[in-house]
């Protein structure tokens, strides 16, 4: 299951105030992109669809597809605020990341040749 952190919720539950009615939750999906092969999507519907998992944080909705939601297995979802910006990050601990940081793969190492100028980070991604 997705975890949001406290930090993550507050953030969600600004945003789902300001959306106005229409908008019943925050989607979280994987989709295929990216160097890596896999890359994490965000955005706000209306409504789940009948085969969502819905996970309650607080005032916030989470909607997980059938396909994502072993993929976002013990992912912590966080709000961070720096000097290069602010966005939501995922750190997956089943997960390597590439050269983009956008970007991950689960179950295997990056095929690109910058993979390790992103060891660091590995498994963690901003958005």
């Amino acid at each position: 299951m997705v975890t949001l952190t406290q930090t993550a919720v507050a953030t969600l539950e600004t945003v789902l105030a300001k959306s106005g009615s229409m908008v019943q939750g925050l989607r979280i999906a994987v989709t295929d992109g990216g160097c890596a092969g896999l890359k994490y999507q965000m955005g706000l519907e209306a409504e789940a669809a009948d085969d969502d998992e819905v996970i309650a944080f607080g005032g916030v909705r989470v909607f997980v597809d059938p396909h994502s939601a072993p993929l976002l297995d013990g992912v912590v979802v966080d709000f961070v605020e720096g000097i290069e910006g602010a966005g939501f990050t995922f750190d997956n601990p089943k997960a390597s990341s590439c050269g983009c940081g956008k970007s991950f793969s689960v179950g295997g190492s990056c095929s690109s040749a910058t993979a390790g100028a992103a060891a660091s980070s590995c498994g963690t991604s901003t958005h």
